[in-house]
């Protein structure tokens, strides 16, 4: 999991982004693409052409990280949408790294002991 501050805000790049880019080509996407500021302390989320893998660009205050996760099986949940930011809460971004869909998790019901 990424060790994000409290108040760090997450921001889902929608369509698809080229997973060849690094660092650099990723932050020059949020400036001018995004039109965010990278530096800014939120988190950057971008998701290649198959889905099963993402990368995540942070800057802690010390400099800029870059975080990436590849599904063994099946797809990372992403918007339909292209062309935009989504935002996510902490928690839905925990769904999202773990391959839950994060737009509509469910609760998991257990029956209580007979009393």
């Amino acid at each position: 999991m990424i060790p994000m501050a409290a108040g760090a805000r997450v921001w889902i790049a929608t369509g698809h982004t080229d997973m060849r880019k690094g660092m650099q080509g990723l932050a020059l996407l949020v400036q001018e693409g995004l039109k965010r500021d990278p530096h800014a302390g939120d988190v950057f989320v971008f998701r290649g052409r198959s889905g099963s893998l993402i990368k995540a660009l942070w800057h802690d205050g010390l400099g800029l990280s870059l975080y990436a996760k590849r599904l063994d099986r099946g797809r990372f949940v992403w918007p339909a949408t292209a062309g935009g930011v989504v935002a996510l809460s902490a928690g839905q971004m925990s769904y999202l790294l773990e391959g839950i869909d994060w737009r509509n998790p469910q609760m998991t019901w257990r029956p209580t002991a007979a009393g």
